[in-house]
């Protein structure tokens, strides 16, 4: 078996291009990624050059590694693990699921690298797990076929229990399955229990601190993921996504000059590198971290930038999600009804994003004393629920569900039916609290629970407020509006 070693390089960072340049621009791949060890069957020649594939695998730059993929496939076609490495690059794992052409794509590559024969037992272990990821697509949903890679990557596992690159993509697996409604966090720690040992003996891994993140970015375990939120931008501080990743354990923990410091340095990495979803995805975070220190001007700078990216379209969800969350939580949380009256979703917005304007529109309006006028939202956003449930997207029906409550507590609250606007609140908090929020976003525009506290404030009942203001502290720490409330209530 012919195998391949290498240390990727560490050197300084890629040449930053002017600012103006094409989005478009084809730039140079990062340098600096980090230390990934995988032997392989594939020429020598190629050792060097398939780590750094994968390297760049492990801090989500997908389409950089694609590239290096197809560069490794082109100078060794006998190179199966290759095309394994190109249909990983599609896979997404922690993302939104592929759409219909990248999965076509990576099928594509999966019947490649299969028809080549990989010539180990453990790369052929790589490649039928990515095959059981893609097989059926047409047909089966990406639950199943998330499940079905984790089961195949669980057998890898248990095969070659000493191999690091075996253990880490089997830990990213368990992450990709975790439920969401699962506050026991069983897979996150289990993910944890394979990487942690992984870490200490391998400190400079790209993969095992970015997935130790991942697998802490939750209220109950945030504290824990601190020291790999430390390490892993400076184990991978060409990749953006590295940069960036640290504020998810800032956010959880409320420490936002953390979270700007990181933000601010991953958006001006993926505007070099012209990838707009990595940019807008910085962007939302650094809105929302200075929102809660109260730097609204900086927020609003971040946010006016928006209009100097070009057109941007509901389509594609990373883009849409982050383009349309920011402008709704600068008016949300600085309470200007008006500005929110007046947002509009996104061209081609899909439900779960639309859904987001139409509730600060709702809620907006109701706030301002303008109950009437939310009734067309309120309509909207149960469109938007329905049309999910009906896609069979439980999650995201779930969540505009309790966007949909909440905008209807507010509405009652404004027509003076205070116990009714309470108690719909109260289901709405209930609802978001037994689900955990994607990674996609730092958090909901403002929760359920700290939302129930303004309600049960203006309804005379301070006590009750506090409560709920101090359980929104709890699940997110430093929230300006909680922490405000809590201030009020306690008066």
């Amino acid at each position: 078996m012919k195998t391949g070693f290498s240390t990727l390089l560490v050197g300084a960072l890629m040449c930053a291009v002017p600012a103006q340049a094409d989005e478009t621009h084809s730039h140079p791949p990062p340098l600096k990624l980090g230390t990934v060890v995988f032997a392989t069957s594939c020429a020598p020649a190629v050792a060097r050059d398939f780590e750094r594939a994968v390297a760049l695998l492990h801090s989500f730059a997908y389409t950089a590694a694609e590239e290096a993929f197809r560069n490794v496939a082109a100078a060794d076609p006998t190179c199966a693990m290759a095309h394994w490495g190109a249909a990983m690059s599609y896979f997404h794992p922690l993302w939104s699921p592929p759409g219909p052409a990248d999965l076509a794509k990576g099928q594509a590559e999966i019947a490649q690298a299969m028809q080549l024969d990989a010539h180990t037992a453990r790369e052929k272990q790589f490649i039928a797990a990515a095959a059981a990821y893609y097989h059926d697509f047409e047909h089966l949903p990406p639950p199943a076929r998330a499940k079905a890679y984790e089961v195949a990557m669980a057998q890898a596992a248990r095969s070659n229990p000493k191999d690091i690159e075996v253990q880490v993509f089997h830990a990213l697996a368990l992450l990709a399955i975790a439920p969401p409604d699962d506050r026991t966090h069983a897979n996150q720690k289990r993910a944890a229990a394979i990487l942690e040992p992984i870490w200490r003996a391998y400190p400079d891994h790209p993969g095992v601190a970015h997935y130790l993140i991942h697998a802490y970015d939750s209220a109950e375990l945030a504290s824990r993921g601190l020291a790999a939120a430390r390490a892993y931008s400076k184990i991978a501080p060409s990749a953006p996504h590295a940069l960036h990743m640290p504020s998810h354990i800032f956010t959880r923990l409320g420490l936002w000059d953390d979270s700007i410091t990181s933000n601010t340095a991953a958006r001006a990495a993926a505007h070099a590198e012209g990838d707009v979803g990595e940019e807008l995805h910085a962007m939302d975070y650094l809105v929302y971290a200075n929102l809660q220190q109260g730097r609204k001007a900086d927020a609003e700078r971040v946010v006016d930038a928006l209009r100097g990216m070009g057109a941007l379209h509901g389509s594609d969800f990373k883009v849409a999600y982050a383009a349309t969350a920011m402008p709704v939580r600068l008016a949300m949380e600085t309470r200007d009804w008006d500005a929110a009256a007046k947002l509009e979703p996104l061209p081609d917005s899909v439900p779960h994003v639309a859904a987001i304007v139409y509730w600060a529109r709702a809620v907006a309006n109701a706030r301002a004393g303008r109950a009437q006028a939310a009734d067309a939202d309120i309509a909207r956003i149960e469109q938007c629920r329905l049309k999910l449930q009906g896609d069979g997207n439980t999650y995201w029906a779930t969540q505009v569900d309790v966007l949909g409550k909440e905008a209807v507590a507010w509405q009652r609250l404004a027509n003076a039916r205070n116990d009714d606007a309470i108690a719909q609140m109260t289901q709405a908090a209930d609802e978001e609290d037994r689900l955990e929020k994607l990674p996609v976003t730092p958090g909901p525009v403002i929760p359920a629970r700290e939302q129930l506290g303004d309600v049960l404030l203006e309804s005379k009942q301070p006590k009750q407020a506090l409560q709920a203001y101090r359980a929104t502290l709890i699940a997110a720490p430093g929230r300006r509006g909680a922490l405000e409330g809590a201030a009020r209530a306690g008066r």
